[in-house]
């Protein structure tokens, strides 16, 4: 018997959740298979197997949390491995009441509790099982809904993550979803309805966002600065360069490599912006790796783009590119989310206006740009012109970083983007 345990993850990353087992007990598992899917902080883990066997048991449920170095499963090794060559097996017959494409429970495992998502997938196999993405059935197992009553929007049939997320139990799959009344309800007592609520389980990613955030409010003493930046010469710039700047590097200019040049400028110049308190220490970090926030579907990632400071424009680009992709995909590693000196963070793509970010701890510094709106300002005494203008936000922990100079440092990524031919020619 081989036990398979829970392996080390990252220095900071100490227990994660079991998000879906992607073997069943009494099934065959080769070693370098994957068995079990973890949820922890930060990325999402697939466990492999170190031994070839049979699955006999699984010691953890999904969605238990499990510490590293924990057991999870046992495998026995060299049972259900298929015979050699020229020989023949008997193989065993399951129970008559048992449907064949169901494996019949493990020898020696009769007190193993089945987890709830082979529970719900042998619900499934008693009738037709539904073709759903694994993000569908994952969803559907955390908001505890059966496959088979969600209505498809795909013409072929297939159950997609959308169609978790829209359905409501009740629902009726030619119309919207009607709360159902109970016949001892009198009609006109509408207070007395039942209220359609929807239970769904916080996922770890949402729990750590969550406690990080709060403890970076309770621990810091967080203060937030304004200004606000004309893009007109940064625009110009984009619309002259864009095409040869693609041509010559497969890349898109786009704003955010402007940002990261501005703000390792500025952090060289006011280097207590690119520090972490550690104790009564003060440590200063003399590089500059910066984080740039991702909105995914599980919640708000900030994968690093390293050594910013050594980068030209399209490398900071095409670095954005790939971490941006990988983050929606599910597929950030440890590596591209540990660490980091700084972060930005753009709500402008979603339309705000202006806002107050939060702190990445324990970095001291985070800035926050907003979306682009034409406003009249005012070039000189005599003269107003309609300009592209970005209102930007410097949060900062006020314990290292005084106002002088949190504002200086805004001050200065102002003036690098309203001319931003050095900084261009400069990467």
């Amino acid at each position: 018997m081989a036990e398979i345990k829970v392996p080390e993850l990252a220095e900071s990353i100490t227990e994660g959740t079991i998000a879906k087992w992607l073997k069943n007990t009494g099934e065959h598992v080769e070693k370098g298979e994957y068995l079990v899917e973890l949820e922890t902080d930060k990325v999402n883990i697939e466990i492999i197997s170190d031994f070839s066997g049979t699955l006999t048991e699984q010691k953890f449920s999904e969605g238990d949390t499990v510490r590293v170095g924990e057991t999870i499963a046992v495998v026995e090794e060299g049972v259900g491995q298929a015979a050699p060559a020229g020989v023949l097996e008997q193989a065993p017959q399951p129970p008559a009441a048992v449907p064949t494409e169901v494996p019949p429970a493990p020898p020696n495992n009769t007190g193993s509790v089945e987890t709830a998502g082979i529970q719900q997938d042998r619900k499934e196999e008693s009738g037709k099982r539904p073709i759903a993405s694994p993000a569908a059935r994952k969803l559907a197992r955390e908001k505890g809904i059966n496959l088979q009553e969600i209505p498809s929007s795909d013409p072929l049939g297939r159950l997609r993550k959308q169609d978790v997320s829209s359905f409501q139990p009740g629902m009726n799959p030619a119309g919207p979803s009607v709360p159902k009344r109970e016949a001892s309800v009198e009609p006109m007592k509408v207070e007395n309805l039942a209220k359609p609520v929807i239970n769904e389980r916080m996922s770890r990613r949402r729990q750590t966002i969550a406690k990080r955030l709060l403890e970076v409010k309770q621990s810091t003493a967080m203060l937030t600065t304004f200004n606000e930046i004309d893009m007109t010469a940064v625009m110009d710039l984009r619309k002259r360069r864009k095409d040869k700047f693609f041509e010559e590097h497969d890349v898109r200019l786009g704003f955010m490599s402007f940002f990261t040049k501005a703000v390792v400028a500025a952090l060289k110049k006011y280097p207590y912006l690119n520090a972490e308190i550690q104790g009564d220490q003060i440590l200063v970090k003399k590089f500059y790796d910066i984080g740039i926030a991702v909105a995914a579907e599980e919640g708000l990632v900030v994968p690093v783009v390293r050594d910013a400071d050594r980068k030209s424009f399209a490398e900071i680009e095409s670095d954005i590119m790939q971490l941006a992709e990988k983050a929606r995909a599910n597929k950030l590693s440890l590596k591209d989310l540990q660490g980091g000196t700084f972060t930005i963070t753009n709500g402008g793509v979603f339309g705000s206006l202006l806002s107050t970010p939060i702190l990445n701890g324990p970095q001291v510094g985070i800035l926050g740009m907003h979306t682009i709106q034409l406003r009249p300002v005012a070039v000189d005494k005599d003269k107003m012109e309609n300009r592209p203008m970005m209102y930007v936000a410097l949060s900062y922990d006020h314990r290292i970083v005084d106002g002088k100079e949190a504002v200086s440092f805004l001050s200065t990524i102002k003036k690098l983007l309203e001319d931003p031919e050095t900084l261009l020619l400069e990467g």
